[in-house]
């Protein structure tokens, strides 16, 4: 199987990169002998120097489409992409082409497709118009990017022979632009066995952090973009201070609001840690720093409908999960149980939750536990990876 990725491990280090190589792991368990292609020019084109034309990761090989000359035209860099992955097609003759968001790599085995009979799957991880309307309030639905690019991504949709989501609302949104539900298949987003573990130590990593032994401390790992909703949690520890409840926010990723983000918590006296960036293993060590994870995402169209990664990792760990009322969230927090809800963009809503959940000790462990368990039983690459065989039987 060939399966087309818009970037990847060991390049990339992001939700989207970790997904497609831990199923391309359990895949390969499975049986099937997977086999990942990065999109036209990747990685030269990030302005990273490795030319090589495939590399090994963890025994998943992802090649590269090279060329001297990418064409600035997108439908001849469609056919150039084709052209480069032919020898590919020839050598391996895969069962299925399997494309991965965006709508871009899903032309590219749509082509290969039609020009060597080979069935395609297209798997939308995401509604790229959605992400670009919630990233700037100066977007809009009416904007020439948003229309043709729902246009692009409903028509490849409708061109694969099967598609395949994350989640349920989701797939309600694609069954909606006219793909037949019988279609369309779900393999949700999961963790690798490794983070059912028990947790490292925090008290290291807390001490170096600066955050003092009894503190609360409330966090994410995030790409900071408005629709994440961090602002709302700053405000939210500042209505937490003012009624003596203090907590320190732990703040783990980087993006393009991280500056607005530092300057809102320094202006309402919030103690925030900014870390950056941090590297995939290192994730746990800072998860066991939390006494509760937060994903306090906006009620924006893209954040009801695409169900994010980074909080089933920290259930994985036994962190309780406080997260915003919406559709997509709703499928991986039962509230009560597995986690908590509250309403988006509502400090107030968001500091009482806060409190009712940070400062319980017993409530917490008893929600980290039931959300561990939820996510051993149904959430590791290992148990969603199966999903796929339905989505290739009917190609």
């Amino acid at each position: 199987m060939l399966k087309f990725v818009t970037n990847a491990l060991p390049c990339t280090n992001a939700g989207y990169t970790v997904r497609t190589h831990r199923l391309a792991l359990a895949q390969r368990e499975m049986g099937f002998d997977t086999h990942v292609v990065t999109r036209l020019g990747y990685p030269l084109n990030q302005g990273i120097g490795d030319a090589r034309a495939w590399v090994d990761v963890d025994g998943v090989p992802y090649h590269r489409l090279l060329p001297w000359l990418p064409p600035a035209d997108p439908v001849r860099a469609v056919e150039k992409s084709a052209d480069l992955a032919r020898p590919l097609v020839d050598e391996m003759r895969p069962g299925v082409l399997h494309a991965v968001s965006n709508h871009l790599n899903a032309a590219v085995a749509l082509e290969l497709g039609r020009r060597h009979g080979l069935p395609v799957v297209y798997e939308v991880r995401g509604f790229l118009e959605d992400s670009w309307l919630s990233r700037d309030p100066a977007h809009s639905e009416s904007d020439d990017f948003y229309r043709l690019t729902r246009e692009l991504e409903t028509r490849r949709m409708r061109e694969a022979d099967a598609v395949v989501t994350l989640g349920e609302a989701m797939r309600a949104e694609i069954a909606s632009r006219g793909v037949p539900e019988e279609k369309i298949f779900t393999v949700p987003n999961a963790v690798d066995e490794a983070f059912l573990e028990p947790l490292p130590a925090p008290s290291d990593l807390r001490e170096r952090l600066g955050i003092e032994e009894r503190a609360t401390v409330v966090g994410l790992t995030s790409s900071f973009y408005g629709y994440e909703g961090i602002d709302t949690l700053i405000d939210a520890a500042a209505l937490l201070r003012d009624r003596r409840s203090p907590v320190t926010l732990l703040l783990v990723g980087d993006g393009p609001e991280r500056g607005a983000l530092e300057r809102r918590a320094a202006e309402r006296g919030v103690h925030a840690v900014f870390t950056g960036r941090v590297p995939m293993g290192s994730v746990r060590r800072y998860h066991a720093v939390l006494d509760v994870f937060a994903v306090p995402r906006r009620a924006d169209r893209v954040c009801q409908l695409v169900t994010p990664l980074k909080p089933i990792e920290a259930m994985a760990g036994g962190i309780p999960v406080i997260a915003s009322d919406v559709r997509a969230l709703r499928e991986i927090v039962e509230s009560g149980v597995t986690g908590a809800l509250t309403v988006p963009e509502d400090p107030e809503a968001w500091a009482n939750c806060l409190e009712d959940l940070a400062y319980s000790s017993e409530k917490r462990q008893k929600i980290g536990r039931a959300a561990r368990e939820w996510v051993r039983a149904e959430r590791t690459w290992r148990a969603v990876a199966d999903g796929y065989r339905a989505a290739y039987a009917i190609t």
